[in-house]
């Protein structure tokens, strides 16, 4: 349930609230003239939520090649052969 807070303390603690927010989940509803006006809420992923641990569902969800796909796959698979290598030293040392 979000928290109700007004306009006037958002704009003295926004930093404080983004952290509560980003580390925390913390859900606020700003209050100006008496009434709702916003909310700040954490960015949710495209997914619902979705984390790294949810990778492997995920992909099985997609569409997979099929055998008349076997152009497309050429295609990706010569692009990633001719990327250039990274270097072996770093160019600041």
């Amino acid at each position: 349930m979000p928290t109700a807070i007004s306009s006037t303390e958002v704009v003295r603690n926004f930093s404080e609230l983004l952290n509560n927010i980003k580390y925390r989940g913390d859900r606020y509803t700003v209050i100006r003239g008496g009434k709702p006006a916003a909310s700040l809420v954490p960015v949710e992923s495209a997914r619902s939520g979705a984390t790294l641990a949810d990778l492997r569902q995920i992909l099985k969800t997609l569409p997979h090649l099929d055998s008349s796909d076997t152009a497309f796959e050429a295609d990706v698979l010569s692009a990633a052969d001719s990327q250039p290598s990274m270097p072996e030293a770093r160019s600041w040392e």
